[in-house]
């Protein structure tokens, strides 16, 4: 198995916008199952530390599958790409936190979700960001090209409250 892993680490910043938890009407977004594996894997690695669950958000969730499906489109692994840091999408997309960060993998063998969780477990910088206590929220995106190559990202958040 062959994956790359590129980490960000957490920023403290407001920006304008409002923040919104959950989706439409306080309800959690659609994950589809490889997503839903990951945030269960997430989670499941938060309990062990007596950490509160991430719940999914759907503007992180929409932010985290444009970003994996841009990377699989570009053939890059980056947390910048067309001059837009994760700040910059998340600016974009209204969403106002007070801190913020991305984990970002690209494989070429079809690891599986708990590979990649294992691999960025293994990363302080990733595991960091996974076992987060400022981290409420997250958004997962999973997205293949047509050589077959699979490129995650995880978008990790604390909304500012108001």
């Amino acid at each position: 198995m062959r994956c790359w892993l590129v980490s960000i680490g957490t920023v403290v910043l407001a920006l304008t916008g409002t923040a919104q938890e959950g989706g439409k009407n306080g309800t959690a977004p659609k994950l589809n199952a490889d997503e839903q594996n990951l945030l269960e894997l997430t989670n499941a690695e938060r309990d062990k530390e007596k950490l509160p669950p991430l719940k999914a958000n759907p503007i992180l969730t929409q932010l985290a599958r444009a970003h994996s499906r841009n990377m699989a489109k570009q053939e890059k692994l980056d947390h910048e790409l067309d001059g837009k840091s994760p700040f910059d999408r998340l600016k974009e997309a209204k969403y106002e936190f007070q801190r913020a960060a991305e984990n970002v993998a690209q494989n070429s063998d079809q690891a599986s979700t708990a590979d990649i969780m294992k691999l960025w477990l293994d990363s302080e910088p990733h595991r960091a960001n996974i076992l987060g206590e400022g981290f409420t929220e997250i958004g997962i995106g999973i997205a293949k090209n047509d050589k077959g190559e699979v490129y995650v990202t995880q978008v990790f958040a604390m909304p500012v409250k108001k």
